[in-house]
């Protein structure tokens, strides 16, 4: 069996109890970074053997964990913070387990974009989630899709990237739509800005260096009247 659990995006307490059980019993842990797991493990004295997986061996990998499961194996799939398959690796996997007729288990759990969304003060009830926008191909033709989105959409972000981003959204959506950036979600130095794609923009411009994962949640646009 697969179970794919998720770990906590910053505060290691945002962990279920189930989460743990899991992963004291499984036979094997699958991890984006076996590093940055280990902190999280080791927190909670977790001793179960770990083993790399990640965007870049997924394809290699994947192979080997479906024959451990076929022959009695249960697994758990972590990433680094968050839920599997959500932006990280996991679709994969998941695919080849349906496919080979394991069974799949996904536990509830952290996951950036709720909060984010849900403490913003944009509508909650209707919304994209849109991950990563491409970096290069695809990107403005990305926006373009979304121009005329009328749900709220939730976006992630690396730092170093903020600023271009907030820049291309001022000229998709306009510099008066109202948006949020969530940083370092549950973290020690979390905050939430709450303003006009525009000022935002300024915001993070007057920045000398932004840390931290983001998430962009933009308020979506209003459909014309005919």
């Amino acid at each position: 069996m697969l179970y794919l659990v998720p770990t906590p995006i910053g505060n290691l307490e945002d962990i279920t109890m189930r989460a743990l059980n899991v992963l004291r019993d499984v036979d094997l842990i699958a991890c984006e970074d076996t590093r940055t797991s280990s902190k999280l493990l080791n927190h909670y004295n977790i001793t179960t053997p770990k083993t790399s997986y990640h965007d870049h061996n997924e394809r290699q990998k994947t192979p080997q964990l479906i024959q451990k499961m076929k022959a009695g194996s249960d697994i758990a799939l972590i990433s680094d913070a968050g839920s599997p398959a959500i932006s990280d690796p996991g679709f994969y996997l998941v695919r080849a387990c349906r496919e080979a007729d394991i069974d799949v288990i996904a536990l509830p759990g952290p996951t950036a974009l709720i909060p984010a969304i849900t403490q913003s003060g944009l509508p909650a009830n209707r919304f994209t989630f849109e991950g990563f926008l491409p970096v290069k191909k695809g990107r403005q033709k990305r926006l373009g899709e979304l121009k005329d989105e009328s749900r709220t959409m939730i976006f992630y972000e690396s730092p170093h990237r903020i600023v271009k981003t907030l820049q291309q959204f001022e000229e998709v959506f306009g510099a008066e739509r109202p948006a949020a950036v969530a940083r370092e979600l549950t973290k020690a130095f979390e905050e939430t800005q709450v303003a006009p794609l525009g000022e935002l923009r300024k915001i993070f411009e007057a920045q000398n260096k932004v840390r931290g994962e983001l998430v962009i949640v933009v308020e979506g646009g209003k459909k014309s009247q005919k």
